[in-house]
């Protein structure tokens, strides 16, 4: 069997044991998750994620460990920044918190199956066509300039979501909450979308929104398929114990858009000085994300302490 074989095999056993116990021991239906549980959980994923690191640097080399380091860490900063906007959606459909475990598991893991067939699509157009690389590095660098430019401190309107627009052509949508924690309700002797089941189809639509910008920039950091779809899968699982550890904590994070953006520019940059022939290493990229994360979530809490003082 190969390094590379072995490596994913392990990412599948461990994947497998770590959702049994996330799911069945620790979450049951329509229980609340509290902040201690949520901090275990995020400690077991993020834990997880880094040992894998180690693995694949004794595995398969130190170079596609950093590689894998620096999606990992890229994915999660976008990730951590798209909490926020999950967070508004929960409040502007006025979903009950002891929904919000169910609600999350059932769209992230319909998230990661649509991103794995982005990854599918992504790493195919570039083997095929290399120039298209340019094309996302070009398409990070305006988007990051968007992020670091634009307030994203307004409220949720589902009206003016597309997905949700989506939802309500297509699907027939009741406005109740199922008692039960049911996707699916009747209603006139119709079965409709509860409105969790909107809610989960909203986060998982939102989620593939966020992986138009994500999944570009992974693949500016590496296009091993390996390194690709392992680091965007522990970042998305994770996304569910980061929510609830999270949640509490919005304004606090200020700063934390433009760290993510300033990432997005470089890793832009980094494909675009291709062009003339300039390879910018590998961890000089996970030392820039390591960075633009630290002194944002950094100044945000000073800031945040020193308006609270006030």
């Amino acid at each position: 069997m190969s390094h590379t074989f072995i490596t994913y095999l392990l990412f599948a056993i461990v994947l497998f044991f770590a959702l049994i116990f996330d799911l069945g021991l620790i979450n049951k239906k329509g229980k609340k998750v509290t902040l201690r549980m949520a901090v275990w959980q995020t400690v077991l994923w993020v834990s997880l994620s880094i040992l894998f690191g180690v693995w694949v640097w004794f595995e398969n080399g130190h170079e596609l460990s950093i590689e894998y380091y620096s999606a990992y860490l890229m994915e999660w900063s976008l990730s951590v920044d798209n909490i926020f906007v999950f967070i508004l959606i929960f409040a502007a459909f006025d979903i009950d918190e002891k929904y919000y475990g169910r609600v999350l598991i059932v769209g992230i893991l319909m998230a990661i199956i649509l991103r794995i067939l982005f990854i599918f699509v992504g790493i195919s157009l570039v083997s095929r066509f290399h120039w298209i690389l340019y094309l996302f590095g070009a398409f990070l660098v305006y988007t990051g300039l968007q992020m670091f430019l634009s307030r994203e401190d307004k409220a949720f309107n589902p009206d003016e979501n597309r997905i949700y627009r989506f939802l309500k052509s297509y699907f027939p949508v009741s406005d109740r909450v199922d008692e039960k924690g049911n996707f699916f309700i009747r209603e006139s002797g119709k079965r409709k979308l509860s409105r969790l089941g909107v809610v989960v189809g909203i986060l998982a639509g939102t989620d593939v929104v966020f992986a138009v910008d994500s999944i570009p920039a992974v693949l500016a950091i590496s296009q091993d398929k390996l390194v690709v779809y392992t680091s965007n899968i522990f970042a998305v699982l994770g996304l569910r114990s980061l929510f609830f550890l999270l949640q509490g904590a919005v304004n606090r994070f200020t700063y934390l858009q433009q760290g993510v953006s300033v990432i997005l520019v470089f890793i832009g940059l980094k494909m675009l000085v291709g062009l003339l022939d300039i390879h910018i290493p590998t961890y000089v990229s996970l030392l820039v994300i390591v960075l633009c994360i630290s002194i944002s979530i950094g100044l945000s809490m000073l800031i945040a302490r020193r308006h609270k003082q006030i």
